[in-house]
């Protein structure tokens, strides 16, 4: 073979290797891409929100006792802060008047179930029928429809997003527990939320737990001393044109 033909064939060679290389970049970006964008929304709740602004909400699962209720909201009151209230319905049954008392007083009302099981053992047919009793309860005393479903002990797989989707309920976690329902003690629950919360937090707290006037003024007190604006979980969530990544943080999509 001559010189000529050695280096037409080497330059050949080199091309063929460069465009090959090209295409495995190519494929290699677009792959993750594709892979991202089905993460992206795929069956994953909203555990955060992803924002520059100071807001957070606070968040109260409520399936049993009634005997803070009246202080966590004389407290609420005090900061002139709303919350998000997340009932079952068994609790709703006995305290009516309660569930009406938090609606007129603008708290939003959330859905937590009807009996408080591990939904993620349940049938299709059942999963909608705790959600969809519980529904139907808060809308007869309040006039309302909740559009929020906060699962029993935060367990939720692709069954239950499936019938919350098709319910166009939006699924609701958290991204700071105050293990209040553990009775760690006042001074560590402020500790875990005032150090924890960070903008577009979605706090939890049991409406059930002791001592709650031992911790829930000074938290949202040292909160509100950063900065912080406090709400309901519909005033901090956005709405529509946003994505939820693998790790539950819901974010705007870029234009």
């Amino acid at each position: 073979m001559s010189l000529k033909n050695k280096r037409a064939k080497a330059f050949f060679l080199s091309i063929t290797f460069f465009i090959v290389a090209l295409l495995l970049v190519f494929a290699l970006v677009y792959g993750i891409k594709y892979i991202c964008s089905i993460n992206d929304n795929a069956n994953i709740p909203i555990y955060r929100v992803d924002t520059d602004d100071k807001r957070i909400a606070i968040t109260f699962d409520v399936a049993w006792g009634t005997e803070n209720i009246d202080d966590i909201v004389e407290i609420l009151e005090k900061h002139n802060i709303k919350a998000t209230f997340f009932l079952v319905g068994s609790w709703i049954d006995d305290n009516k008047e309660i569930v009406k008392m938090l609606n007129e007083k603008g708290h939003e009302i959330g859905n937590h179930s009807n009996t408080h099981p591990n939904m993620n053992n349940l049938s299709d047919e059942e999963i909608m029928n705790e959600i969809e009793i519980t529904s139907e309860k808060i809308s007869n005393i309040t006039g309302k429809e909740t559009i929020l479903f906060r699962p029993p002990f935060g367990e939720v797989n692709d069954e239950v997003m499936g019938v919350c989707k098709a319910l166009d309920y939006t699924v609701i976690k958290w991204d700071v527990d105050s293990l209040d329902w553990k009775d760690i003690g006042p001074v560590h629950i402020i500790d875990r939320v005032s150090k924890n919360v960070q903008p577009g937090s979605i706090v939890l707290f049991h409406a059930s737990s002791s001592n709650v006037k031992e911790y829930l003024d000074t938290i949202l007190t040292q909160i509100e001393s950063k900065g912080y604006s406090i709400g309901t979980v519909s005033d901090l969530i956005y709405k529509d044109n946003y994505n939820i990544n693998s790790s539950g943080v819901q974010k705007l999509k870029e234009d």
